[in-house]
């Protein structure tokens, strides 16, 4: 009896590897940049974490115009890459939090806003109703004024420069623009769970 012939496990990884793309293997470096940024600020090396997220956001930059430039825009690539920055910005938030750097309560904003997207995309998930996650104009508002929070603090802190009341214009932003959000997400998320509105939610 002729058995229907299986791909071996190496063919398959090679069939894997093949498909990512230089976009999504820039994004991937972004990961590894995380672990790099947070042990370079608990060994209080703040210029390498300066340099080092600096190297992230090049990298996110690169990574859009590389996917657009050439064509290599991929369902994978729209989920790592927000993940990529996401999980950046929570690790260095915390770090920063827990050095008295950013306020504690923008920090745990940050954190449970991040978390109830997680809860809320996997309980529809669990109800049988996805969510498409579809970036906001608000939650690309709110990352980008984390981003810059986040470059700022780690600039006055490697060069042992103030740069006046920018920090807390920043951060009152961060905390309204967080609050924003995840009233937006909310809202879109119990519209989306009731039948009413679009499916769209908000990019984490």
């Amino acid at each position: 009896m002729n058995a229907a012939r299986r791909p071996s496990t190496g063919s398959c990884c090679r069939e894997e590897l093949d498909n990512l793309t230089v976009a999504t293997l820039i994004t991937l470096l972004r990961f590894l940049l995380v672990p790099a940024v947070v042990l370079a600020l608990l060994s209080n090396r703040v210029d390498l974490a300066l340099i080092c997220f600096v190297v992230a956001g090049v990298s996110d930059a690169v990574d859009g115009i590389v996917a657009r430039r050439f064509n290599q825009q991929s369902e994978l690539g729209a989920y790592l890459d927000p993940m990529a920055d996401k999980l950046l910005l929570v690790s260095v938030f915390v770090v920063l939090g827990a050095m008295r750097e950013l306020p504690l309560w923008l920090v745990v904003m940050a954190v449970a806003r991040d978390g109830l997207i997680i809860a809320g995309v996997l309980l529809s998930s669990v109800m049988s109703k996805p969510v498409a996650m579809q970036p906001l104009f608000v939650s690309k508002a709110n990352t980008a004024v984390q981003i810059v929070l986040v470059a700022l603090v780690l600039a006055e802190l490697a060069l042992s420069i103030s740069l006046g009341p920018a920090r807390i214009i920043l951060i009152f932003g961060s905390g309204l623009l967080t609050v924003a959000s995840a009233g937006a997400y909310l809202v879109g998320w119990l519209r989306h769970m009731s039948g009413n509105g679009d499916d769209a939610t908000s990019n984490a």
